[in-house]
């Protein structure tokens, strides 16, 4: 259980996260994702969930990379689960060769907090196997995300969510042993019917590199149906 000061405190940390700017020295593009996810319940412990992802790069102009991703995950505990997954990646950047990825992963999800007004907060943990066609070996990688929920209507919620990525190994595309990749989001949370939610905000990607980072800005648009 959390100490009782951190409900308070952890509105204005997620807001901080979400908002800091990129360092100052680092390459800019403007992009826009738009996510499609589907919850699917098996029964009352299993559920499967299905998610589609495009995203358009180099000034939005273009499909630089296309994510279809399906998980099965099992509820030991109301609010915890476990899962197994499977993704295909398309990335097409400009100039460097395209990849056709295969990734395999593991899950953890956990609500950490849930308050008499609403608010959560949600954690995942996230370990990826990263192959590529073409390419020998595999990456291995971690992804830390946590995600807070503030009402702020009958209806509506602030989303607030921070993911860092971690290599964990040197493989066929990642350096391992750093800190990978940051995104930050921030946006609403809008009904459009029973199950059915829309989420758009302003995301922004910050990818550390060898040379000059990378800082991705990012109008970002999700849809969630739960069936």
């Amino acid at each position: 259980m959390l100490p009782r000061p951190v409900p308070a405190l952890t509105p204005a940390l997620a807001l901080t996260l979400a908002s800091a700017p990129a360092p100052a020295l680092a390459e800019e593009d403007g992009n826009v994702w738009l996510g499609q996810f589907v919850t699917i319940k098996a029964d009352e412990k299993v559920f499967v969930r299905l998610e589609a992802q495009e995203r358009f790069t180099n000034d939005s102009e273009r499909l630089g990379q296309l994510l279809l991703r399906s998980l099965v995950a099992y509820r030991f505990a109301r609010d915890a689960h476990v899962g197994a997954g499977y993704a295909y990646v398309l990335t097409d950047p400009v100039g460097p060769v395209r990849l056709n990825e295969h990734r395999f992963y593991q899950e953890l999800g956990l609500r950490l907090l849930k308050t008499e007004g609403g608010t959560t907060l949600d954690s995942r943990t996230r370990l990826e196997q990263r192959t590529f066609e073409g390419r020998g070996g595999t990456d291995w990688r971690l992804r830390e995300w946590l995600q807070l929920r503030v009402p702020v209507s009958k209806n509506n919620r602030l989303v607030f969510y921070t993911e860092p990525f971690f290599n964990l190994s040197e493989g066929p595309v990642q350096r391992g042993g750093r800190l990978a990749l940051w995104r930050n989001f921030a946006g609403v949370a809008i009904p459009l019917a029973r199950n059915v939610e829309v989420v758009p905000g302003y995301l922004n990607q910050h990818v550390f590199r060898e040379g000059e980072d990378r800082s991705d800005h990012t109008a970002n648009l999700n849809i969630f149906v739960t069936f």
